[in-house]
């Protein structure tokens, strides 16, 4: 998908962008701020609710452990996306990319891989409290390795959400805030598609980013429904995130 409109001196183009941003998140202390705050939180998380301090079976505190540990993706995929162009344009670098000869594509895909390179990296640093839980029970490794690519299709789907609000803003908080009302409203279809009637009612609730598709990630049941509903929202969202670049590039 990544592929489509672009040849290989493209993609070598997107990923030079992607490995640049990459290294940005840890050229200043906020990458280091966002990735110690997404352990720091998802290990209170894991103590406080999956953990508890009442008995569970091991499968239960993994499938709790999951469930919070997807507002974190959430949260943390808003944040790496709000950055990510509106913060060009705030210091008026981005009219350095707009004469650079790549197009939107691929700078908006070349962006978004490196929020998600950083992504995954804040996710396999959190694997050791899953592992915990093989201390004093049994769980399943796909199961593990089943909720890990929900958790990282669903900060994804946050990241490309954000990436379109950032593209919109003028500075990084109003791509903060857009982005994040943007995901709020995704979230909250669930609820619409229960006081809605049908065809809008299915269709609000297939169309919700959490409750119906993430359900069997944190299960440890792996659903292909689920993994092109994730994929077909990061698709639609980036190339929205690219007509809005080049919109802009226009006007300019």
């Amino acid at each position: 998908m990544i592929a489509t409109g672009m040849n290989r001196t493209g993609m070598s183009a997107v990923w030079l962008l992607a490995r640049r941003e990459l290294q940005g998140y840890f050229a200043t202390l906020s990458g280091y701020l966002i990735l110690a705050a997404h352990l720091l939180v998802s290990g209170l998380f894991f103590n406080v609710f999956a953990v508890g301090n009442r008995p569970k079976f091991s499968q239960g505190v993994l499938e709790d452990y999951f469930y919070y540990a997807s507002g974190m993706a959430i949260v943390t995929g808003l944040v790496l996306a709000m950055r990510l162009i509106a913060e060009e344009r705030q210091i008026h670098t981005l009219v350095v990319l707009r004469t650079a000869p790549v197009t939107g594509r691929q700078i908006v895909w070349g962006k978004f891989l490196s929020a998600v390179g950083f992504l995954v990296l804040t996710l396999l640093l959190s694997v050791y409290m899953p592992a915990l839980i093989f201390l004093h029970g049994k769980i399943s490794l796909l199961h593990i390795g089943t909720g890990y690519l929900g958790l990282l299709l669903l900060g994804a789907a946050c990241i490309a959400v954000g990436l379109l609000a950032s593209s919109w803003a003028s500075n990084q908080l109003m791509a903060g805030v857009t982005g994040g009302l943007m995901v709020v409203l995704l979230l909250i279809a669930w609820m619409v598609s229960r006081v809605t009637e049908a065809p809008l009612g299915s269709l609000f609730g297939y169309l919700a980013l959490h409750n119906e598709h993430f359900r069997s990630f944190s299960s440890g049941s792996l659903n292909l429904r689920d993994v092109v509903f994730y994929l077909s929202v990061i698709v639609f969202f980036l190339e929205a995130a690219v007509h809005s670049l080049e919109a802009w590039r226009w006007r300019e």
